[in-house]
C-alpha cells in the first residue's frame, strides 16, 4: 500500500486549510486578543468546532464509508452495476433521518444557549454577566453550523467512497476563508463586535461548504432525495454503531471541552484563550498525519480483515505506526522546544501582547506532549472500527475523560492553564496505551522487530533535531516580534533549518532511507 501517498493526497489540502487556519487565529489574536471577547467567542466557537472535529473528521466516516462500501459492494456481486445507485439510495434514507433530528437538535440548542453555556463556564466568574451574555449570544449565532457541517459530512462520506477525497478535504478551507474575509473587511471597531462577526462567519461558511459538497454531489451523479424518514435495518445499524463511535474517536477533543470548561470557570481572565491558541498549533500536526493516516488504512484494513488475513492487517498498521511517529515525533519536539518563538512569530502583535505569549506558549509546550498521542489514537481506532467493533474505543475513550478530570483538577491549581494542558496530553498517552494492549492482548496487533528498530532511529534524529532547535531559538527570537517580513524570515529560518536537521539525522540514523521513501510514494494497485 503507498501509504505515504496515499496520506499525502489527504494531508495536502489539509496542509492548505490548516495555514488559512493559522493565518485566521493570526488576524483573530490581532483584533480580538486574549480577553473578554476572545475567550466569549472560542467558547461559542468551541461546540461546533468539537462536532466538526467528530463528524467530519472521526466517527460518521468511519462508521458510514464502510457500510456505504458495503452496500455498494453486495449489489455489484449481485447485479452487476447496480451497486452505486443502492448506495445512494441508502444514503438518502440516512439524510431523511438526519435531517429532522438535526433541524429540532440545532433549535433546541439555541433556545437553551445559556443553560449549555453556563454548564461549560460556571457564568464566567471572571468576567461577569457581560462576558456571559456575549458567550450565549455568540453561541446562538454559530450553532446553525451543527446541522451544516453534519450534512456535510454526509456528503463528503459519499464522495470519499467514490475516491474523490480532495472534494471533502477541500471543503474546511471555505470555512478560513470565510473567517478571514470576515475578520479583515467586517471588522468592527471593537474586539465586541469583531466576535460577532467571527460568529456570523462560522455560519456562513457551514452554508458554504454545503453549497460546495451538494455541487460536487451532482457532478458525480449523486442526488440525494428527502423522504419521510424511515428506520431501515441498515439505517438503526448506523444509528447503533455511530454513537460509540463519536465518543470514541473524539476522546481528545472531549477531553479538550472539560479543560476549557475548567479553565473558564476556575482560570483568570485570558486562560481559555491561551489553551485554544496553544491547541491550534497542537492540532497541526494530527490533521496532517494522524487524519490522513488513519483515513488511508482503513479501507485497506478492512480488506484485509474481511478476508481473513491477519498478518497483513497488522503488517499495515506497524507501517502506519511507523509512518506517524516519523512524521510526529519531531513535530512534538519542535513545538515543545520553540513554543516561545513559534507562538511569538505568528501571534504577537495588536492585542495579543508579550504576556499572552508566555502564557500560550506554556500551554503549547505542555500539550505538544501528547502529539504522538494524538497522531497514534487516529491510527489505533481503525483496527477496532474495521473490525465492526465501537463499543471497546469507547471504553477506552471514557477511561481517559475521567483520568483527564482527574488530572485537571489536581494539575489546575497548582499549575493553571499548563496544568490543563499537561493533563490533557497524559490523557492521550493513557488513551494510547490502552488501545494498543487490546490490541496486542486480542492478537491483532503486535509491533514489529521493523517497527521497534525504526522508533529508536527516529527518537535519535529527533533528539538530534531538538537540540539544534534549542542552541537556535535565542538567535531567531528576537525577530518575532518585529516586522512581517522578518517574522517571515524568522520562522521560515527556524522550521526550515530544524527540518533539514532531522531529515539529516534520519538519514544517518537510517530512520527511513531514500529507497524506503520511494517505494512509500509509488501508487497503489488498484483493489482487483
Amino acid at each position: 500500500m503507498g501509504l505515504l501517498r496515499a496520506t499525502s493526497t489527504i494531508g495536502g489540502l489539509t496542509l492548505v486549510s490548516r495555514v488559512l487556519g493559522m493565518v485566521r487565529d493570526m488576524l483573530v489574536a490581532r483584533f480580538l486578543g486574549a480577553g473578554l471577547a476572545s475567550d466569549a467567542f472560542l467558547i461559542a466557537w468551541r461546540l461546533p468546532n468539537l462536532f466538526r472535529a467528530l463528524f467530519a473528521e472521526g466517527a460518521f466516516s468511519a462508521v458510514f464509508v464502510p457500510m456505504f462500501n458495503r452496500t455498494m459492494a453486495e449489489h455489484d456481486r449481485d447485479d452487476p452495476g447496480s451497486g452505486k445507485a443502492a448506495a445512494v439510495a441508502f444514503a438518502g434514507q440516512v439524510l431523511s433521518v438526519l435531517f429532522p433530528v438535526l433541524l429540532v437538535f440545532t433549535v433546541l440548542m439555541m433556545v437553551l444557549a445559556g443553560p449549555v453555556v453556563w454548564a461549560m463556564t460556571g457564568g464566567f466568574p471572571d468576567g461577569g454577566p457581560e462576558k456571559f451574555q456575549l458567550a450565549v449570544r455568540l453561541t446562538q449565532i454559530t450553532f446553525p453550523y451543527l446541522a451544516l457541517i453534519s450534512i456535510v459530512s454526509l456528503l463528503g462520506g459519499i464522495l470519499n467512497s467514490l475516491d474523490r477525497f480532495w472534494v471533502n478535504a477541500a471543503a474546511p478551507v471555505l470555512l478560513n476563508i470565510c473567517m478571514i474575509v470576515a475578520i479583515l473587511f467586517f471588522h468592527g471597531d471593537t474586539a465586541v463586535e469583531t466576535a460577532y462577526t467571527q460568529a456570523i462567519a462560522v455560519t456562513v461558511s457551514g452554508v458554504m461548504q454545503l453549497a460546495w459538497l451538494m455541487i460536487s454531489c451532482r457532478q458525480a451523479g449523486v442526488v440525494l432525495k428527502l423522504g419521510l424518514p424511515r428506520l431501515s435495518p441498515q439505517v438503526r445499524r448506523l444509528l447503533a454503531l455511530i454513537g460509540p463511535a463519536a465518543l470514541g474517536a473524539g476522546a481528545v477533543q472531549f477531553n479538550l471541552l472539560i479543560s476549557t470548561s475548567l479553565a473558564a470557570r476556575f482560570l483568570p481572565q485570558g486562560a481559555v484563550s491561551y489553551l485554544y491558541y496553544a491547541d491550534r498549533l497542537n492540532q497541526l500536526p494530527l490533521g496532517l498525519i494522524g487524519i490522513g493516516v488513519g483515513t488511508a488504512i482503513l479501507p485497506a484494513l478492512s480488506r484485509q480483515i474481511g478476508s481473513g488475513n491477519e498478518d497483513a492487517a497488522s503488517h499495515t498498521q506497524n507501517r502506519a505506526m511507523e509512518l506517524s511517529l516519523f512524521l510526529a515525533l519531531p513535530a512534538a519536539v519542535a513545538l515543545c522546544i520553540s513554543a516561545t518563538p513559534l507562538i511569538r512569530g505568528l501571534l504577537q502583535h495588536g492585542a495579543f501582547t508579550p504576556a499572552d505569549t508566555i502564557g500560550a506558549a506554556g500551554a503549547l509546550a505542555a500539550f505538544a506532549v501528547g502529539v504522538p498521542a494524538y497522531v497514534l489514537i487516529k491510527v489505533l481506532t481503525p483496527g477496532f472500527y474495521a473490525r465492526q467493533d465501537t463499543k471497546t474505543p469507547v471504553r477506552v475513550a471514557v477511561f481517559s475523560m475521567l483520568f483527564n478530570l482527574v488530572g485537571n483538577l489536581t494539575l489546575i491549581w497548582p499549575f493553571g492553564h499548563v496544568g490543563v494542558a499537561i493533563s490533557t496530553a497524559i490523557a492521550a498517552w493513557v488513551n494510547v496505551i490502552a488501545l494498543y494492549w487490546l490490541l496486542h492482548r486480542r492478537d491483532q496487533l503486535r509491533m514489529d522487530a521493523r517497527f521497534r528498530a525504526k522508533a529508536v532511529r527516529i527518537i535519535a534524529a529527533s533528539t538530534l533535531m531538538g537540540v539544534a532547535l534549542w542552541f537556535m531559538n535565542p538567535l531567531f527570537d528576537p525577530y518575532m516580534a518585529k516586522g512581517l517580513m522578518e517574522r517571515i524570515v524568522a520562522l521560515g529560518l527556524l522550521c526550515g533549518i530544524g527540518g533539514l536537521v532531522y531529515g539529516a539525522a534520519s538519514l544517518i540514523f537510517r530512520a527511513y532511507t531514500l529507497s524506503e521513501l520511494r517505494a512509500a510514494l509509488r501508487r497503489p494497485p488498484k483493489a482487483s
